[in-house]
């Protein structure tokens, strides 16, 4: 059996990119797990000091060395806490407790805010905080503790989620493997093997059953190659025809030749003086004809080379020609999953602070309740105390009913944004809030930009389309503008104005960046045509967009610009899009 390697080879590539693709995310996610761990970690350790460090400064303020111990003791019980060590006002160690810590050759730097453990195997870490007692309205710094954790106890919580995770790449890893190969060896390498065995059992001398006939319903880049074989075939059988008409005249001309040869020689006797040239002159013409024939022999041979070489360059062509398409899909998905990313990332760092707020406003009411219990066991509780913890309570709970709201609304969003992008599934929208939420999506892009971003919308301009769509456009044309329209300026500014038409829908979108050129106006939404080559621009971003509004959505787009002025586009699309626009 002849191999046939290109398929091989491609299937290789592709593999080989997947593979490398997931083993880099992989890395990516295990490392952002254990600092993300870390931190909910050094979370904990900060809420532990709030809680605790009332109970403990009055231990210390009144020499009670054995409850300061009791209470220290109940700290390290906590599972994020390896170590603890207590110390007055002098920097004298009251009390050190924790088998991480027992060894008293650690080498201890103590900071402002975190403690510096060197030489270190364990991944020991921790942070100190000042123990303030207030006397007579004065605060004073009665000693310090320090809670110490250790990188065992982030490994311990993320044992499992790193277990699911390279269990779930293996798994999508095997899986596309066996995917991608039968579908290379249904679509590429039978039809290619069947079409080789078939080209080899060329026969010259039996054109009209060398043609090539592949078993397959679907017409492709191999039927298109059968055509073409079989025309060839056909060309070459017509040759052979025209080949034999001249073979065919030829002989009549020697037969007319024989017949002349014989009036000559009855005439002999008449014409001798004229016999001997007129056979010169016969003789010169079977000549030229012998060699016209070999002329066209010669020719016949030529272009049968010809036909040969531009078959094999046809082949050579349809396999780059594949290739490229093939590469060309990987790109467009990669380019999505990594906006997908952008907003999953921004998902993180926004939903992060208003929890943070909440935990903080938590604490501080837990302790609160600590304190107004406290008075009442010890029967000290006076109307001025449980108004304090009223005033206390009350801004605490709408604190942390603000915050949370926050969050809610802050998921909510990003959840829908998130699920569109990752679907081509049509739905009905609300236009004005859809590109709102869109803008709130990119906030972690633009918070640390001085650009505006102005939208007019009708409101309740309802759409039946595929939101991920809508998403995937506004997301590409308000990320061209900061990285390339705004390059070089502080403040920007990008107005969308959206006008309902009736059954279309209109939008121009507009930037006051730094324009582009004619020519490059030309190339704007060709594929992998970009600007920033050398800073890792794929050169996609337009051209999904010009996609996208031409076969996803059935709509138009144009855009206009020139240097210094700018970027403009004009895009028109239904408010409805039928499901045959997407197939």
């Amino acid at each position: 059996m002849k191999q046939l390697s290109i398929s091989r080879k491609l299937l290789t590539k592709v593999l080989t990119i997947y593979i490398l693709l997931t083993v880099i995310v992989t890395a990516v996610q295990v490392v952002s797990e254990y600092y993300i761990t870390k931190s909910h970690i050094e979370d904990e350790l900060k809420t532990l000091q709030k809680t605790f460090s009332g109970s403990l400064t009055r231990a210390i303020w009144e020499l009670n060395v054995q409850q300061s111990v009791t209470i220290a003791q109940g700290l390290l019980a906590m599972p994020s806490i390896e170590g603890i060590i207590l110390r007055d006002e002098n920097g004298q160690v009251i009390s050190r407790l924790g088998d991480a810590i027992a060894n008293d050759n650690l080498d201890i730097n103590y900071d402002k805010d975190s403690v510096i453990i060197n030489k270190n195997p364990d991944g020991l870490f921790g942070y100190i905080y000042p123990l303030i007692f207030e006397f007579s309205g004065r605060p004073i710094q009665v000693g310090d503790v320090t809670l110490i954790s250790s990188r065992n106890i982030i490994i311990e919580r993320i044992k499992i989620p790193l277990f699911l995770l390279m269990f779930k790449a293996v798994f999508i890893t095997l899986s596309l493997f066996i995917i991608i190969w039968l579908t290379f060896r249904t679509l590429l390498s039978r039809p290619l093997y069947e079409l080789t065995e078939q080209i080899e059992d060329f026969d010259i001398e039996r054109l009209a059953k060398s043609k090539i006939n592949l078993e397959q319903a679907e017409h492709n880049e191999l039927s298109v190659l059968q055509d073409a074989y079989n025309g060839l075939i056909d060309r070459l059988i017509d040759y052979n025809k025209e080949l034999e008409s001249a073979h065919s005249r030829l002989v009549e001309a020697n037969s007319k030749l024989d017949d002349q040869n014989l009036m000559l020689e009855q005439e002999v006797a008449r014409k001798t003086a004229n016999l001997s040239r007129v056979m010169l002159d016969l003789e010169e013409q079977k000549k030229e004809l012998e060699g016209s024939r070999n002329e066209l022999r010669q020719g016949i041979e030529t272009r049968k080379h010809a036909e040969e070489a531009l078959l094999a360059k046809q082949k050579e062509l349809e396999a780059s020609l594949h290739e490229l398409k093939s590469a060309q899909g990987q790109l467009v998905e990669s380019e999505k999953m990594a906006s997908l990313g952008g907003l999953v990332a921004g998902i993180a760092h926004d939903v992060n602070t208003p929890i943070g707020v909440s935990v903080t406003a938590s604490s501080y009411l837990t302790e609160q309740i600590r304190v107004l219990n406290k008075h009442f066991e010890e029967k000290t509780l006076t109307p001025k105390h449980l108004q304090k913890y009223v005033k206390d309570a009350e801004e605490s709970i709408n604190l942390i009913t603000s915050n949370l709201k926050r969050a809610s609304d802050l998921v909510a969003s990003f959840k829908q944004i998130a699920v569109d992008q990752a679907s081509e599934a049509i739905r009905d929208i609300e236009l004005n809030h859809y590109v709102h939420d869109i803008i709130k999506s990119l906030n972690p892009h633009l918070k640390k930009t001085q650009h505006k971003i102005s939208v007019k919308c009708p409101e309740r301009l309802d759409m039946r389309c595929p939101a991920g769509a809508i998403s995937q456009i506004f997301t590409n044309l308000i990320m061209n503008s900061v990285l390339h329209g705004f390059e070089r300026i502080k403040q920007g500014q990008i107005d969308i104005e959206i006008e309902d038409l009736g059954e279309d829908i209109k939008i121009e979108y507009h930037d006051n960046g730094k324009g582009v050129s004619k020519d490059i106006l030309n190339k704007l939404f060709d594929p992998f045509f970009t600007t920033k080559r050398e800073k890792g621009g794929s050169g996609l971003g337009t051209h999904i967009t010009y996609n996208l509004v031409k076969q996803t959505l059935n709509g138009s787009i144009s855009a206009t610009s020139e240097l210094g002025k700018g970027l403009h586009y004009s895009i028109t699309i239904p408010k409805v899009t039928e499901m045959q626009a997407l197939t």
